[in-house]
């Protein structure tokens, strides 16, 4: 099983790693009807049915209906698959769209903030984010402990930083004080990850409360 404490090798992340093309003659060996996004999508539907504990090239090959070595064509190691299903995973996450630039208004008629628009609207915005990672930690349990033990910085997974940062940048805090925001929020929903199984909804929803109101008040302070 991979840890946080895991490994002695060192390791490079899959998304920094660009695999060489193989020639054509190798090409044309390559097991037929496979590929990157099929491998990873039987990856996630494993991890899900057996657990991280369970997981194996051997048992995802059989799934598959191809041999272990197959799968090697795809990626190098078994730690790039699971990176790659970390951040498919990722990408289930309905994230909020980016704010769309504000005409000028005449200065006689100035913009009305509707609701769900402006800075009063980030915690309800943020909590909407938090409990859906959190959803997200309860259907795929092995994602906590691969978010642990890996980089995660694939596409989904920064798209979510961004997403955040988008956020607390709404609530006015200073760019020094909003990192600070960013790192707790951060914090918090990895924390939940081991235990989101078994922390009762109310409870979550009760710390995002403190950690909101927290915010809130330091950029009350900054204004």
């Amino acid at each position: 099983m991979v840890t946080a404490a895991d490994p002695e090798e060192t390791r490079t992340s899959v998304w920094l790693t660009a695999r060489p093309a193989a020639p054509a003659r190798r090409r044309s060996e390559a097991p037929s009807g496979l590929d990157r996004e099929r491998i990873t999508a039987a990856t996630v539907r494993l991890l899900d049915a057996e657990g991280l504990g369970r997981f194996s090239m051997r048992r995802l090959a059989a799934e598959l209906g191809v041999t272990a070595m197959s799968l090697y064509w795809y990626v190098d190691t078994k730690h790039d698959l699971l990176e790659l299903a970390l951040d498919r995973a990722l990408g289930e996450l309905a994230l909020p769209a980016a704010p769309e630039p504000e005409p000028e208004a005449p200065p006689e008629a100035p913009p009305e903030a509707g609701p769900g628009t402006g800075p009063a609207a980030w915690p309800g915005r943020l909590r909407v984010l938090a409990c859906g990672y959190r959803k997200l930690l309860v259907a795929h349990p092995w994602v906590a402990p691969l978010t642990a033990a890996y980089p995660n910085i694939g596409p989904h997974a920064r798209a979510f930083d961004a997403a955040l940062q988008r956020l607390l940048d709404a609530t006015g805090l200073a760019e020094a004080r909003s990192t600070g925001a960013h790192l707790a929020v951060s914090y918090f929903l990895h924390g939940c990850g081991g235990a989101a199984r078994q922390l009762p909804e109310r409870d979550f929803r009760l710390a995002l409360d403190v950690l909101i109101a927290g915010i809130g008040g330091v950029a009350t302070k900054t204004v």
